[in-house]
């Protein structure tokens, strides 16, 4: 256990950056969370939890529990994200070898409802005062940021126009099927949806990408969070994505989610008659396929959240949600949530209850679960896993880490991406939505596709 965390949050000048939190995004080990210029970057580290198997989620919770409760907290702002607060990246199996894991970081910077604050956080005994606070967050941002992954020569460019690299010399490459393999892989899924023994079944696949002048890690995170206003931009461990679909946010007793299942690619209107958005509404929302497929997603994530609200309201129509590569259905669901065994769920007890749902596994769970395995051959490690934060009150926000990739060294990165199967699911148009999946990150590195 990590010696007794101490607290100091203090309103910070929006002045100091009149971009929002991309701004801090210039070290490549940055922690991030961050949607529309708002949210919470870390930096550096005060304590780390790490966990694998089964049950990783409750005790994950139960560490944090404890170290927060032992806290020395001082919070001059007192919202959400202000005070203690961890990172984390979750395994989206049970029997992945990936560690999941909580990181604390020292400073946190934080931006919401148009305003700002400073975090530090230390287990040393020392005096923690505003100066301090604003030294160390000073001291960060100046120091080299070379030190983790990437940046050959320890400067990432703040220039967005500028590539992350010479796309001429990057390369990709299949990673565990390729491309003939993996579309077999969705035609066998189809062969077992159509036996009746399961609905729904998402499979995944990867791809590597080499790039010799080195990955900049920080500028794939601002070009995401510019690029992808309205995903949740994520950077934890060398885990990097902007994704579109939150699991849970928890903020007090009001839990909300986003469902996503049926997706369009845009690059399927180009030439099409009338408003870019008319042709999603007719393709998309039009097609009993991919609203099956939806209907799917929004009934596994309702009946697992059911035991711990009080009331709960979905939209009855889902919406086209754009996005600069996809069009998707989505739908927000609201609950209350009511006390089981005397006390408000944390988000890592919902989160527990609510992964893996059917728009990142399928249903029934376990059937799907065991799928999966058989035709994948992919340990997905943190990919379609929760990915967020939270703070020492029981707030955070978990989204399910997609349109993502790993940085797995200084010169690699492995990307991943997934397709709801159903009945009708054709291998080929899933192994082109993958393609219009891997392009926010394909993008990001510099590499056209």
């Amino acid at each position: 256990m990590t010696s007794t965390l101490r607290t100091l949050t203090v309103p910070l000048d929006g002045d100091s950056a009149p971009e929002g939190l991309p701004s801090y995004l210039v070290r490549d080990d940055v922690l991030c969370w961050t949607r529309r210029e708002a949210g919470l970057v870390g930096f550096g580290e005060a304590a780390r939890f790490t966990a694998t198997g089964p049950e990783r989620f409750l005790e994950a919770d139960i560490w944090w529990r404890h170290l927060v409760i032992e806290a020395d907290i001082t919070d001059h702002v007192e919202c959400p994200g202000t005070g203690p607060v961890a990172f984390g990246s979750f395994a989206f199996s049970k029997a992945s070898e990936h560690e999941s894991r909580l990181i604390v970081p020292e400073i946190v910077v934080g931006v919401r409802d148009g305003r700002a604050w400073l975090t530090q956080i230390t287990a040393d005994d020392g005096e923690l005062t505003e100066a301090g606070a604003l030294a160390a967050l000073k001291g960060w941002l100046e120091s080299d940021p070379a030190a983790a992954v990437g940046s050959p020569d320890g400067r990432p460019t703040t220039d967005l126009a500028a590539a992350v690299v010479n796309p001429d010399a990057a390369t990709l490459k299949t990673g565990s099927l390729g491309e003939e393999d993996w579309m077999n892989a969705v035609t066998a899924g189809v062969a077992e949806i159509r036996t009746g023994k399961l609905e729904k079944l998402v499979l995944a696949r990867d791809i590597v990408a080499t790039v010799p002048g080195g990955v900049n890690a920080a500028e794939v995170l601002r070009q995401l969070a510019v690029r992808y206003r309205e995903c949740w931009t994520y950077g934890v461990d060398g885990l990097v994505g902007a994704t579109p679909e939150m699991l849970i946010q928890v903020e007090g007793r009001t839990a909300q989610a986003r469902v996503l299942a049926g997706t369009l690619d845009r690059r399927d209107a180009v030439g099409e008659a009338g408003l870019p958005l008319d042709y999603a509404e007719r393709v998309l929302a039009g097609s009993e396929k991919q609203r099956h497929e939806h209907e799917i997603a929004i009934q596994s994530l309702t009946t697992q959240l059911a035991p711990f609200s009080e009331a709960m309201n979905a939209h009855d129509e889902p919406f086209i949600l754009e996005l600069p590569n996809v069009w998707h259905l989505a739908s927000d669901v609201k609950a209350e949530l009511t006390e089981v065994e005397g006390h408000v769920p944390t988000c890592l007890a919902l989160i527990n209850a609510l992964h893996p749902t059917a728009a990142v596994c399928g249903t029934p769970t376990q059937v799907a679960g065991a799928l999966i395995r058989k035709l994948e051959h992919l340990d997905r490690g943190p990919y379609a896993g929760p990915v967020g934060w939270l703070d020492a009150a029981g707030n955070g926000e978990w989204g399910i880490a997609l349109r993502g990739a790993v940085i797995e060294s200084p010169t690699t990165v492995r990307l991943y991406a997934g397709c709801g199967i159903v009945e009708g699911s054709q291998p080929e148009a899933e192994l082109a939505e993958t393609w219009a999946k891997f392009r926010p990150m394909l993008e990001s590195l510099g590499i056209s596709s």
